[in-house]
């Protein structure tokens, strides 16, 4: 059956098909009987327990399918197990000109140049404040395109303490490549200034009596193993709780789709089965090195694709493309593996 829809949904632009499928889908739940009906179909209980706090199950929405935390009900009706919102900047803004999101349907694969794309972090935090659910939220962080990276700890500490008391963890975005000089701050001592900050406020919010949230960090999956070992030596100087690996591509290479398709589109993330091998190796590398815990994301477009990262080392995963190509079937072939 979601075969059929996708035909029918790729017909439309990418961007307006995710706008519209997720309309269709908020009428839906409205429909007497229809909530009932998915949550039998697509009802995914095995729980997991991770850094603390307990899953549903495994699988997990990857930041940028809903960015605004406008979806949670449905995406838990569809049988996601958490939920990760973002990347939230501290003013909203319109992201990058549309077109901005792209399919290569040959390659099961998507190129976005988003730009962060959200409605700021005041109203996305009262929304999380009215949410229904119960399902895990982790709140995915960045800055303002305009912030100059010497200026950017300011951005992410503004909507770490803004969604402290909304999310139940939270995922330090320096990643994208869609934010003008973003990367930048993967380097040690940016990445350093950023996290010694966060553990600061999160300090305060435990003195005050508030949990203590757990603070990932979302890695690129094009840094050189050097640069992989200069997070390692991060995240053990900083104690860090995790790590989500990774991010988009900014590399084309081995894609079916034709050169001048892809020269047609232009920059933006790689996303899909052409880098479910970088993502892996990526893991396996960080594995060697230390013992942090990782959600993987990247490429997981199979059950056996999420069976390999989680062999690789990963302790949960996360869909977005593969969401896309496979529906909520693939999640739930993923969150029973046992």
């Amino acid at each position: 059956m979601y075969s059929i829809l996708v035909r029918f949904l790729f017909v439309l632009s990418a961007e307006t098909a995710h706008l519209f499928t997720m309309h269709f889908m908020r009428v839906a739940l409205c429909i007497p009987g229809i909530k009932k009906l998915l949550n039998t179909i697509y009802k995914n209980e095995n729980p997991v327990t991770f850094l603390g706090l307990h899953f549903k199950n495994g699988v997990g929405v990857a930041a940028g399918f809903d960015k605004n935390a406008d979806y949670l009900e449905i995406l838990e009706t569809l049988g996601f197990g958490f939920i990760e919102i973002g990347t939230v900047t501290p003013k909203p803004q319109n992201g990058n000109d549309k077109p901005r999101l792209f399919r290569l349907v040959k390659d099961r694969a998507l190129i976005n140049r988003m730009g962060f794309n959200n409605e700021g972090v005041e109203v996305i935090a009262a929304r999380l404040r009215r949410r229904k659910t119960k399902l895990i939220i982790g709140g995915n962080i960045g800055k303002n395109k305009l912030t100059p990276n010497e200026e950017a700890v300011n951005d992410y500490a503004i909507c770490f303490e803004k969604l402290y008391e909304v999310c139940d963890y939270f995922v330090i975005n320096v990643s994208s490549p869609n934010t003008p000089g973003l990367r930048a701050l993967q380097d040690k001592d940016e990445l350093l200034k950023i996290i010694t900050k966060l553990m600061s406020i999160r300090a305060n919010f435990v003195h005050q009596g508030h949990l203590q949230k757990p603070l990932l960090l979302k890695i690129a999956p094009d840094l050189s193993t050097e640069q992989l070992d200069e997070v390692v030596e991060v995240i053990h100087q900083t104690n860090l709780d995790g790590l989500i690996a990774t991010n988009t591509t900014i590399g084309r290479e081995n894609l079916r789709t034709s050169a001048s398709e892809i020269a047609a589109i232009g920059a933006g993330g790689l996303s899909g089965a052409p880098l479910t091998q970088k993502s892996t190796e990526v893991i396996k590398h960080l594995r060697l090195k230390t013992q942090i815990p990782i959600i993987a994301n990247g490429g997981i477009m199979t059950q056996a694709d999420a069976q390999q990262k989680l062999d690789a080392g990963a302790n949960l995963v996360q869909l977005y493309s593969g969401f896309i190509y496979g529906g909520p079937g693939l999640v739930k072939q993923i969150a029973h593996i046992k």
